[in-house]
């Protein structure tokens, strides 16, 4: 084998400046090196470290104006409207929103608690006072469906494992049970035989946003990261702190 630790390196670092790959890129060229000298000619090349390394490339976020945002939302309805309007409102993630519980919801508070969020972080985030009373009415929807579910001998909702055998009983309790459920029953991914009501799938947003965003004319790729990432902008355009913004965003850095 002609190649050794430099040209190794070399590889690498060419990989980086000139071919511009993305970071995985790279490192599922580093992985395959490695086995290859390792696994494959039982090989010690010895360390290459030292190579150039590819970089995160940086792009500008979209964000939507506040017109932009009125419209798209006036092209909603339903569930998916409201899911949009809290995940700006609150500045959330798309599966922090599909999430949430019946007991994060504070409306004495006006706050919304977010559990186990990116980086298994909880964090308070805003619960906007325009969206309270279609809140509670969501809520009342979705009762009335856990008390059917209960008289069909189901009303389970998923929980993690350590908490569901701490307390055998919360998965029945309303408190637990997903704020935003789907419409129909389904077995736990865990193996459990009983019928559960997960919460509303991700493709009904994402889906609901494409057509909205299509109809309202916005020139625009529309995702729930760019309700966010709007989220964050509208609020730092209206004077907020970068702190504060930081915080309800719930990011470490507030370059991010």
């Amino acid at each position: 084998v002609e190649m050794g630790r430099e040209e190794i390196r070399a590889f690498l670092t060419h990989l980086a400046s000139e071919g511009n790959v993305a970071i995985a890129t790279q490192n599922q060229a580093l992985n395959a090196i490695v086995f290859l000298y390792h696994k494959v000619l039982k090989i010690d090349v010895g360390d290459f470290s030292g190579y150039e390394r590819a970089t995160r490339e940086r792009r500008v976020p979209v964000v939507l104006t506040f017109e932009e945002v009125n419209r798209l939302f006036d092209a909603m309805t339903g569930t998916p409207k409201l899911l949009a309007r809290l995940m700006y409102g609150g500045g959330m993630r798309q599966m922090e929103c599909l999430r949430l519980r019946v007991k994060d919801l504070d409306f004495g508070r006006h706050v919304v608690t977010i559990y186990d969020g990116k980086g298994r972080k909880d964090r308070i985030t805003m619960l906007p006072d325009i969206l309270e009373q279609e809140l509670k009415d969501n809520l009342k929807r979705v009762r009335i469906l856990h008390e059917s579910d209960l008289d069909a001998g189901h009303g389970r909702v998923y929980l993690p494992e350590a908490l569901d055998r701490k307390y055998p009983n919360a998965s029945r309790q309303w408190l637990w049970q997903y704020a935003f459920p789907s419409r129909n029953l389904s077995l736990d991914p865990r193996g459990d035989a009983d019928l559960k009501r997960h919460h509303v799938t991700d493709r009904a947003i994402q889906g609901a946003l494409r057509n909205a965003a299509s109809a309202a004319r916005i020139p625009k790729h529309v995702t729930c990261h760019v309700l966010r990432h709007s989220f964050a902008t509208h609020l730092l355009e209206s004077g907020y702190d970068i702190r504060t913004v930081q915080e309800l965003l719930g990011h470490q850095d507030v370059k991010t």
